[in-house]
């Protein structure tokens, strides 16, 4: 038997995707709903514990309270790394926290995907919504690789892309606000990326539809994620020391953190036995 709070977490979801929902700017916190959270909560947990088993270090990285920029890579031709990294600082931080994940404009575009993800606590990514997320003490998932990373090709797993010109360096600056690098292993091989159709993709409102070992081939099958072993490492805060605040020290502060994702990410995989077992 099916546990009934996961199906009420799946069938608050499937209600969310039908729902009409204004521009998220223009509601309360950005359409951020606790409640719902709380509700697909034991569908994350089933996600986190049964299908991913994912392994958490360094949670007690995270703070307590106060605002914080939790600095991640990102993969896998689906965001289940921002789900889960959002139910880590929810389900298994402590202070159960709330993480606010920075989310591209083509998702809050999308009547479906908007009311989820706003719900769940996404916020457009914008230097304007971040510094109002910091300012009222919340934590912000940002993932500088934005859809590239999403969107690598299987063969260039695990290699981090381009961290963009250092917005994030400014906003941990302006915001005064520490920066927590987090590396997540397993999240690539969910949806092995074999190739990307951009075309027919635009018209749908998406970037791109992947082309998958199981997918289109599979049917709405194919766009099951492998059960892969992940793990998610959180590395000790990093504060910024005062500086010019200039374009070319925001970028070599940005190579920096990426620098270390790369080094956190490499000593996991070092690690690492099996893509399924870990």
């Amino acid at each position: 038997m099916f546990d009934p709070d996961i199906k009420a977490g799946a069938l608050a979801v499937a209600a969310a995707i039908r729902e009409k929902m204004p521009d998220p700017a223009s509601l309360p916190n950005f359409g951020y709903d606790p409640e719902f959270l709380d509700k697909t909560a034991p569908l994350l947990e089933f996600m986190w514990a049964r299908y991913f088993r994912v392994s958490l270090v360094g949670i007690e990285n995270v703070p307590a309270a106060g605002p914080a920029l939790l600095v991640a890579n990102h993969s896998g031709g689906l965001p289940y790394d921002g789900a889960m990294l959002m139910h880590a600082t929810h389900a298994h931080h402590p202070a159960r926290r709330s993480l606010r994940p920075l989310v591209a404009n083509f998702a809050m575009r999308s009547s479906w995907m908007r009311p989820v993800i706003a719900r769940m606590g996404g916020v457009r990514a914008s230097m304007d919504n971040a510094l109002a997320l910091c300012r009222a003490g919340e934590l912000v998932g940002v993932f500088p690789e934005g859809l590239r990373g999403v969107g690598k090709l299987y063969r260039e797993r695990y290699r981090l892309t381009h961290f963009g010109r250092g917005g994030f360096v400014r906003l941990a600056r302006t915001a005064a606000v520490p920066i927590v690098p987090v590396a997540i292993v397993g999240a690539e091989e969910t949806h092995p990326v074999l190739a990307k159709l951009t075309r027919i993709a635009q018209p749908l409102g998406l970037p791109y539809i992947p082309i998958t070992p199981t997918f289109p081939w599979l049917g709405p099958l194919g766009l099951l994620p492998v059960p892969t072993k992940w793990t998610i490492k959180i590395g000790k805060p990093i504060t910024l020391a005062s500086g010019s605040g200039s374009q070319e020290e925001a970028m070599e502060m940005a190579e920096t953190v990426r620098g270390q994702l790369d080094r956190m990410i490499a000593e996991l995989l070092a690690t690492r036995r099996s893509v399924i077992f870990g």
